[in-house]
This record gives C-alpha cells, sequence and structure tokens, in this order.
C-alpha cells in the first residue's frame, strides 16, 4: 500500500522530468541546426525584410517600365502646367524677365531630359562572358564567373554589374560603371528645376494659397480678397467656381481680369498651382536628399554598396587598432574630375553645363587605387 501511495504521489514529478527531457531535446536540436555565430541586430532585420526583397527581386523588372512612364507623365505635366500658366503670367508682368526665363527653363529642361534618357536606355555595364577577367577578386556564385573588383551581381536584372551603385526602379535599370553621371546628373538639374520652377511661380501659388485659405464673408457687394487687389468676387465666400461669369461680372469687372490673376477666377488652373506646389516640394525633398546622399559618396570616391562595406571594414579594423583606407578615394578634386569624365582636355563647361554623352575613363573592369602613382592624364 505505501508503495502505490509512493507511486501516485511521484507521477507529477516523473511527468515533469519527461516533458522537461524532451523539451530540452528539441530545443538542443533546434538550436543546433539554426546555429549562427553571426547573428546580430542587422542579420534580423534582413530576415525579417527578406520578403520585401522576394517582392522586389520579382517584380522590379514588372514594374519598372511602369515607373518609367510615370516619372515621365510627371515632368510632362509640370511642364505643361509651366506653360499654360506660368509663361503667359510673367509675358503679362515682365517680357524682359520672361525671356530669360525661358532660355533657363529649356536648358533645364533639355538636360534633364537628356540624362533621364541616358539613365534610363545606357547598360551600367557588364563582366564580359567568356573571356578572361585579369583582375578578378572572386567568383560570382550566382552567375558562376569572374567577379572584376567593384562589381556586384543584382539580383533584379540577374547580372553583375561593374561598379554596381544600387538598382533604381525609376530607371528601370541598374545604376552602374557607364550610367552613373547621367542617373546624378539627372538627379541635380532635376532638383535644380524644381528650385527653379518654386522661385518663378512662387508669386502664383502665394496668391492661389491666400485665395483658398480666405475667411473674407461676402455678402453680395464687391470685396477686394485679402486686400491684394487681385480678385473681386460677386457672391460666394473665398473664390469664385462659376465658369463662365455672369453678364453683370463682365459688364463691371471685366478689366481686372489678365493673365496676372486669371488663375485665381479658374477653378482648374488653381488646382493645377495646387498639384504643382505638392508635386514639386515633394520632388525637392526627396531627390535633394538622395542628391546630397550621392555627393557625399562620390566625393570619397564610394558607390552605396561600398560605402556599407567601408563602414563595416572601418569599424572591423578599429578594433584592432588599425586605419581604413579606401583604395579608390584620391581626394575630392579627383574623384569628381574621375567621375565626371573631365578628363583628355574635357571641360566643365561642354560636358556637364552642357548634356554630354562621353563615355567614362577606363573600361570597368581593372581600377587604379592610391598606391598607383599615376597623374589625371595618364588615366585610361
Amino acid at each position: 500500500m505505501h508503495s502505490v501511495i509512493w507511486h501516485i504521489y511521484n507521477v507529477k514529478k516523473l511527468l515533469y522530468q519527461i516533458i522537461f527531457t524532451k523539451y530540452e531535446r528539441c530545443r538542443t536540436t533546434l538550436i543546433s541546426l539554426t546555429y549562427n555565430q553571426f547573428v546580430d541586430s542587422g542579420y534580423v532585420a534582413d530576415v525579417c525584410m527578406e520578403p520585401l526583397f522576394w517582392i522586389v527581386d520579382n517584380f522590379a523588372n514588372v514594374l519598372g517600365p511602369l515607373f518609367v512612364v510615370a516619372v515621365t507623365g510627371l515632368t510632362a505635366s509640370v511642364v505643361y502646367i509651366a506653360y499654360w500658366i506660368g509663361l503667359p503670367y510673367w509675358w503679362e508682368k515682365n517680357q524682359c524677365v520672361c525671356i530669360i526665363l525661358i532660355i533657363i527653363g529649356h536648358w533645364l529642361l533639355l538636360n534633364i531630359t537628356f540624362h533621364y534618357y541616358k539613365a534610363v536606355v545606357t547598360p551600367p555595364g557588364y563582366p564580359p562572358l567568356g573571356e578572361l577577367v585579369t583582375e578578378a577578386v572572386s567568383i560570382c556564385k550566382k552567375c558562376i564567373a569572374p567577379k572584376p573588383p567593384r562589381a556586384h551581381h543584382c539580383s533584379v536584372c540577374n547580372h553583375c554589374i561593374l561598379k554596381m551603385d544600387h538598382h533604381c526602379p525609376w530607371l528601370n535599370n541598374c545604376v552602374g560603371f557607364r550610367n552613373h553621371r547621367y542617373f546624378f546628373l539627372y538627379m541635380v538639374y532635376m532638383v535644380i528645376g524644381v528650385i527653379f520652377v518654386i522661385i518663378a511661380g512662387f508669386d502664383i501659388g502665394y496668391s492661389v494659397i491666400i485665395a483658398l485659405n480666405s475667411d473674407e464673408e461676402l455678402d453680395g457687394h464687391p470685396v477686394k480678397l485679402n486686400k491684394s487687389g487681385m480678385f473681386v468676387p460677386l457672391e460666394h465666400k473665398g473664390y469664385i467656381d462659376r465658369e463662365p461669369f455672369s453678364d453683370i461680372y463682365h459688364e463691371n469687372y471685366d478689366k481686372e481680369i489678365t493673365a496676372l490673376n486669371d488663375f485665381l477666377y479658374d477653378a482648374t488652373k488653381r488646382r493645377c498651382i495646387v498639384y504643382m506646389i505638392f508635386i514639386n516640394l515633394s520632388v525637392l525633398i526627396a531627390l535633394g536628399s538622395l542628391s546630397y546622399w550621392h555627393y557625399n559618396l562620390i566625393s570619397k570616391g564610394e558607390t552605396s554598396i561600398e560605402a556599407h562595406i567601408n563602414r563595416a571594414e572601418t569599424k572591423r579594423l578599429a578594433d584592432i587598432g588599425e586605419k581604413y583606407v579606401n583604395p579608390y578615394n584620391f581626394g575630392y578634386v579627383r574623384n569628381w574630375r574621375m567621375f565626371l569624365g573631365l578628363l583628355y582636355h574635357r571641360t566643365f563647361l561642354m560636358h556637364v553645363i552642357l548634356p554630354s554623352g562621353h563615355e567614362p575613363s577606363g573600361n570597368g573592369l581593372s581600377w587604379y587605387t592610391v598606391n598607383d602613382k599615376l597623374t589625371l592624364n595618364e588615366w585610361p
């Protein structure tokens, strides 16, 4: 009897030991199968972002053409509105200033169009297939081919890219050795163009914003909106939405409607101006930030991918008391001259200020480093 009671009393303990033993075995097995000594916050973030990477890899090629059409359409719409509203406004206000704005605007438009087109259609540069790469630094595991210095594999293009910076969905193309300059100058000229449109259209945009935010009550008699003298409404609060205007309005106030203020009376034009404000500010913030980021990278002789590699290498060497030196950083002036291709007597005016399709220096397969004692004119 005592033995039976003892066994019953120990059932709970025995069950706990069996369950705990099974749990520890399963836990040890799982840890042994998933152990990774390199696990850190960055590794965990990569794992969590893997579904997003899969979507990008599999759908970027499909969405790329749509992004190109979107960029082209947005740019064309801004140019059209500038012609439709801005050009008559400045011609009425000051013809000399208008001519100057036309010249500057078309120079910017030419550069934006040229560099975007070249960035889209120019291949970034690929390692030659079936040929010997004398300075290969590794073998690409996906291409099963020698990988030259500064080359990286693009999972979207499914190809190794010479001096790869990143894959840009807005170009439907990789940014690499042959089209990096086009990509950067497109961004720079687009930012300058947006600033130009904002400055040239500031009075127009300001007048529309003031009109849309007016709280003056109108009780049937003419009132000058916000004391601006630019808009004489009849019966509404804020602004007139009726088109065409009544015969009474034309009879009494038609003389005050000119290219300097007609956009305040036209609901479609007001909406287009609000659209311009939103688009231009968004592009200025987005492309302005990206241009500044790439400006810093180019100044240090890096690409976007190399910036991450160099940062990790700098930290690794600092832990053992050594200093990392970027082998492709030749100093601010030389880095920019090489990036813009201002070698062989090329000039900033003819090859940067004006559109130029000159090829980058070198072949993208081999690279000189800071250890090579060469002048700029000796570079291939």
